[in-house]
């Protein structure tokens, strides 16, 4: 039995490339002929390599998730204290956001900017990964009210909610050209009025 033409190119190495557009473009502006171009591999490559544009920008989410700038989250989540914890969000996003090496902002949020109702499983799926992070955050600060790290009064899960809004403001502040000190600016304001 033949086998099948081996792979010419690093699937890891494309689909980082693709998540560059992705990002850049969102899902629906992201064209065929785009990604294609980007990742150095043609439109029967791209299907047997990755099903199809929705499975591509799964995949190019998963590893921007896994291991592009919002694998700082997870990290971030461990930080001994609330305060803490929020210091490296909004701080590390700061940075992200604006680093030129990738298109600024988040693509979790930028992606989510660009799909119309006829990509309503993109759209549920950004939307449910931006909740999981939430509930992340709520069960943190849940964690750190028990622990005493926070005053009794507070709302952990309103707390979350600020926490991810801030972060997809300053997302949409990158991607309209917002400055990392700007952004810094917007962590320093944040910090300074967390309970104490």
């Amino acid at each position: 039995m033949a086998k099948g033409r081996p792979r010419e190119f690093d699937a890891n190495d494309a689909l980082d490339k693709a998540m560059m557009v992705f990002w850049q473009q969102g899902f629906e502006g992201a064209s065929l002929t785009e990604l294609t171009d980007a990742m150095g591999i043609s439109r029967p490559s791209l299907y047997a390599a990755f099903g199809n544009k929705q499975e591509l920008f799964r995949r190019a989410l998963e590893r921007y998730v896994e291991t592009g700038p919002a694998a700082e989250y997870r990290a971030a989540l461990a930080a001994p204290t609330a305060r803490g914890v929020v210091e490296r969000l909004l701080r590390r996003a700061a940075e992200a956001m604006t680093d030129p090496c990738h298109p600024a902002g988040c693509m979790v949020v930028r992606g989510a900017f660009s799909c119309s109702e006829a990509e309503q499983s993109i759209k549920e799926e950004l939307s449910t990964l931006r909740c999981t992070g939430e509930a992340e955050l709520t069960d943190r600060f849940e964690r750190a009210k028990a622990e005493g790290d926070l005053p009794a009064p507070s709302n952990p899960a309103a707390l979350a909610r600020y926490v991810a809004a801030l972060l997809q403001g300053m997302s949409v502040q990158a991607a309209n050209g917002a400055t990392r000190e700007q952004l810094l600016d917007v962590a320093e304001m944040a910090l300074t009025s967390w309970p104490s």
